[in-house]
């Protein structure tokens, strides 16, 4: 049958048509077996018709059987056999067949069934790639964090450099306040110390006077019955208060500036 069918899948049988001239004497008993092996099973028939020409006068016949759908691949091999006296002439045996182009499925998407099939997606093994990966990620994050621990003593280192330079500052301040303060109490001490000088030196010039002996009675006359002011002692007191009034004020003066 593979000479005679063409071998494709999906191609049925749809029907088995024959003709032979049964050659014989009418007494004599004949059968014509036309048939086909099952292909898929041994000993069995796929097709077979039974033609009993038993007590008749042997001629021409013409047949067609039809088939269901049988594929291909179930055909074996044909024969025409004949039993009994008598002959087969002229034999020829036609398949009439058809092709289905669904009989898989998967031959066209368009075909009822159809399972669309996935690429064949080659496996590779990321592992080392992965590990790559993560040596990258590991060195990137130590590196972002020396970063972040270099920006932070920066900024620590920056922070103490401020704090140094004000307590300079601070120090520096109450260097300045206690030089100022002891020029402060120098200067005050100095016109302390002139003051009373200056004070002593009238006293003594009063002291120093030397009245001549004898009695001097008394020839003050009280005007209203009041005694003048003493002009000197007044400006002594004046120029005592207008010293310490100086001394003060400087005070008040330095510490504002400051």
């Amino acid at each position: 049958m593979q000479n005679i069918l063409p071998q494709q899948a999906g191609l049925a049988v749809t029907s088995v048509t024959y003709r032979y001239t049964a050659v014989k004497d009418p007494e004599s008993d004949m059968i014509v077996y036309v048939q086909n092996e099952d292909a898929m099973n041994p000993g069995e028939y796929i097709f077979r018709e039974v033609d009993d020409w038993s007590g008749l006068e042997g001629k021409s016949i013409f047949k067609t059987i039809p088939q269901n759908n049988v594929l291909i691949g179930r055909w074996g091999n044909g024969s025409i056999e004949v039993e009994g006296e008598g002959s087969v002439e002229d034999a020829n045996v036609f398949y009439s067949y058809k092709y289905d182009p669904c009989f898989d499925p998967q031959s066209s998407p368009e075909c009822p069934g159809y399972v669309p099939v996935l690429p064949d997606i080659p496996q590779v093994d990321l592992s080392e790639y992965y590990d790559q990966e993560q040596q990258f990620i590991d060195e990137d994050m130590k590196s972002k964090e020396a970063e972040i621990e270099e920006q932070e003593q920066k900024e620590l280192d920056r922070k103490r450099s401020i704090k140094k330079e004000r307590l300079k500052e601070r120090l520096q301040f109450a260097m300045s306040a206690g030089a100022n303060a002891l020029e402060i109490s120098g200067d005050a001490q100095l016109k302390h110390q002139q003051l009373v000088a200056y004070s002593t030196n009238m006293i003594n010039n009063y002291a120093a006077v030397t009245i001549q002996g004898g009695l001097y009675k008394d020839t003050v006359v009280l005007k209203d019955g009041k005694i003048p002011v003493n002009i000197k002692a007044r400006r002594v007191s004046f120029a005592q208060q207008l010293l310490h009034d100086e001394m003060v004020q400087s005070q008040y003066k330095e510490k504002g500036e400051r």
